[in-house]
């Protein structure tokens, strides 16, 4: 359980659910497809906002450092952020791959044109790949 709350970002209803699973991340997915939509949703708002100024040790590693970005980027993420949190209503997941967050922008922004369903979906999908990523790299 507290390994899979490390690689989620948290033990939620979700994370209880996958740590009765023999193969948790190989079913990870259809797991969480499996969940209503407000456990999704869950799962989706513990993870940190892409950008945000303070971060866990493993989250700003992979986002990189704040001191290392632009505060024009940082502040163009922010405000994406809200756009999407309130159009969606969840936050914005991506699994950024080592990349900048300047990288980001156009990939918060091309998502914001996506129908809620559709995100939901990707966000999950984007989720699952970050904690896979994870459990690989630890």
């Amino acid at each position: 359980m507290e390994e899979l709350a490390d690689l989620f970002q948290a033990r939620s209803r979700f994370v209880e659910r996958l740590a009765r699973e023999e193969d948790p991340l190989g079913r990870a997915r259809e797991v969480l497809a499996s969940l209503p939509e407000d456990a999704r949703v869950e799962a989706l708002n513990h993870h940190p906002r892409i950008g945000e100024r303070r971060l866990s040790g493993r989250s700003a590693a992979e986002q990189g450092g704040a001191a290392s970005e632009d505060e024009a980027v940082l502040d163009e993420l922010a405000r994406l952020n809200a756009a999407y949190e309130e159009r969606f209503g969840f936050r914005f997941v991506v699994f950024v791959n080592r990349r900048p967050r300047a990288a980001l922008v156009p990939v918060l922004r091309e998502r914001l044109e996506q129908d809620r369903s559709a995100e939901l979906e990707t966000g999950c999908d984007e989720l699952v790949a970050i904690a896979r990523d994870r459990w690989q790299t630890r």
